[in-house]
């Protein structure tokens, strides 16, 4: 059992109260590839915790001062931003994935007192700063022996000083978390410790562990998911979190299986990988096998029918479960939406995904999949304590999505005026377009910004197109309004361009039959009508989802036009 979060007043707190009561659990492991490199203990969590406040609060750090941090998915982000919280900082979590003139750019903005990042990245930053850097302490972890820090500080270096615990209070700020968006500058989210201590509370009894389980912390901490799913909650329960630094599927299933992970949370991308994978081995099974593998998905598809049985497909089904340690029970999906026929593969399996939906603005989750019975085309009904209203609804009951609870945040830092435009009379005004099924589960079909609207009047939400392509055999896809793509192109009909990234060595002719076969699929008003084959990743944020702007911009510089179908 938890504890009663409502008797405390701090993320500080709760975390400082579970180094306590579970000292002999493991805490934190780190694996690197297929090596692990470290193994801590709830004790050694909380000593290593409180040498890093020590060391901060030695800099002259004073509660509700700010830090940041920068730095890859690894144990010593979750004891900086630990031992963070314990001096009273407001921690100010960065993306690793940005490049360094737009981590200035944020640092700029946040005015931490003191950066928590390590050597890779701070070499990057000095090289692009241009007096950021001077305006703040910088604590660089894994310097190599003898490497010019100049006035940084390393994070292994002596700590003079003692430890002070600070409280914080419900009211007070917990973080600045800079939502990454799909385009346009990032906004500070100010988000208090009663805002995450809400959310705990209401995921916590949705997804209970035990202190003998482990959550495998894939997505970057600086990510909302991970940061609640990989750095509270499993504390919570005296569980460990086991971190991996490569995102190879081939690593992440062998550290699954090493750890005997139970619970995790991926991004689509990873997910597909997977899938890819299992289907690649089960093709290697000699034709009985397979046909026997498949009778007993099918078996468990109507066996579980209603709700999740973890044990029974874990038994129908083991070889494949094996794969991944043979005791995972909750994968969550992080990011973005999980298209169907990629959540019923896995629930085919017998691990089915907790489909939710949530916005840095709202702390984590908004809503989420219940699983009883699963659906693959829904986020869910809200979690307890919010309220979802769908506004300005047309015909086919698709309006803007707008949220209320006490998980939304108190708005965005230094900027009123956005403020105003997201939070309307306490409802956050997510930009999200959706409708509210008979069962009461929130469906989504895209961004408002990125909404077309045809000669005939019909509404297209790229999202959705997408969504119809979602088994193309190729790296990536995304799908844009050909006049916003070549606005100079005037007006004229709407048209539909897919952009496309092929696999390697794929043959073209082959990809483009395949999109023209996809595209038949779809009602005449959703069809592409041409085609860019593209070569470079797409652009994306920290949960993965696609930058459009960057990438229309990239496309428009150049590609001339596209190839019609």
């Amino acid at each position: 059992m938890i504890p009663k979060l409502s008797r405390l007043t701090s993320l500080g707190e709760v975390l400082r109260d579970s180094t306590a009561t579970f000292k002999g659990n493991v805490a934190l492991i780190e694996a690197d590839r297929h090596r692990e490199v470290r193994r801590l203990s709830y004790l050694e969590l909380r000593r290593e915790a409180e040498r890093f406040a020590a060391r901060v609060q030695g800099l002259g750090f004073a509660p509700g001062d700010r830090l940041a941090i920068l730095m890859s998915n690894q144990s010593r982000w979750v004891i900086g931003g630990m031992g963070a919280l314990w001096a009273g900082a407001v921690l100010v979590p960065l993306d690793y994935k940005l490049t360094a003139s737009e981590q200035l750019a944020l640092l700029r903005h946040a005015r931490p007192r003191v950066l928590l990042t390590e050597f890779p990245i701070f070499s990057d930053l000095k090289a692009e700063d241009a007096g950021v850097l001077s305006d703040m302490h910088v604590v660089v972890s894994e310097p190599p022996r003898g490497s010019d820090l100049g006035g940084a500080i390393a994070f292994d270096s002596p700590v003079a000083g003692e430890f002070e615990y600070v409280g914080r209070q419900r009211e007070d700020l917990a973080s600045i978390v800079y939502s990454s968006g799909t385009g346009g500058l990032p906004k500070g989210c100010m988000l208090a410790h009663d805002n995450y201590l809400e959310q705990a509370e209401v995921l916590a009894e949705l997804f209970p562990m035990e202190e003998d389980e482990a959550y495998f912390s894939v997505l970057p901490t600086n990510h909302a998911v991970d940061f609640m799913c990989g750095m509270i909650l499993p504390f919570l329960y005296g569980a460990c979190v086991v971190h991996q630094r490569t995102l190879r599927p081939e690593f992440l299933a062998s550290t699954m299986k090493r750890y005997r992970v139970t619970h995790t949370a991926l991004v689509p991308r990873i997910l597909k990988s997977l899938r890819e994978r299992i289907e690649e081995q089960l093709e290697r099974l000699p034709e009985w096998q397979r046909t026997a593998l498949k009778a007993l998905m099918d078996v468990n598809d109507l066996a579980t029918l209603k709700r999740p049985s973890p044990r029974l497909s874990r038994m129908l089904l083991a070889p494949i479960h094996a794969r991944f340690g043979g005791r995972l029970r909750v994968i969550v999906a992080g990011g973005a939406f999980v298209e169907p026929e990629l959540a019923e593969f896995f629930n085919r399996i017998g691990l089915p995904i907790c489909i939710g939906y949530g916005l840095t603005e709202a702390c984590t989750v908004l809503t989420v999949n219940d699983l009883s019975p699963f659906r693959a085309t829904t986020v869910g009904k809200p979690v307890r304590g919010v309220e979802i209203e769908v506004r300005q609804a047309d015909a086919e009951g698709i309006g803007e999505v707008y949220a209320r609870g006490r998980t939304v945040m108190r708005g965005y830092l230094d900027d009123p005026e956005a403020t105003r435009q997201a939070l309307l009379d306490g409802w956050l005004r997510t930009g999200d377009l959706g409708r509210i099924d008979a069962s009461g589960h929130l469906r989504l079909v895209g961004r408002r910004k990125n909404m077309i609207v045809t000669e005939g009047g019909k509404n297209i939400y790229p999202e959705d197109v997408e969504g119809a392509f979602e088994a193309l055999p190729c790296e990536e896809l995304c799908v844009f309004s050909e006049r916003y793509l070549w606005p100079q192109r005037g007006l004229g009909r709407e048209a539909l361009t897919i952009v496309v990234r092929p696999e390697k060595q794929q043959e073209h002719a082959e990809l483009l039959s395949a999109v023209r076969e996809y595209n038949q699929r779809l009602a005449d008003y959703k069809r592409v009508g041409s085609y860019v084959l593209w070569s470079d990743e797409f652009p994306r944020t920290a949960s993965m989802k696609i930058k459009r702007p960057l990438l229309a911009d990239a496309v428009r510089a150049l590609v001339g036009e596209a190839k019609p179908l």
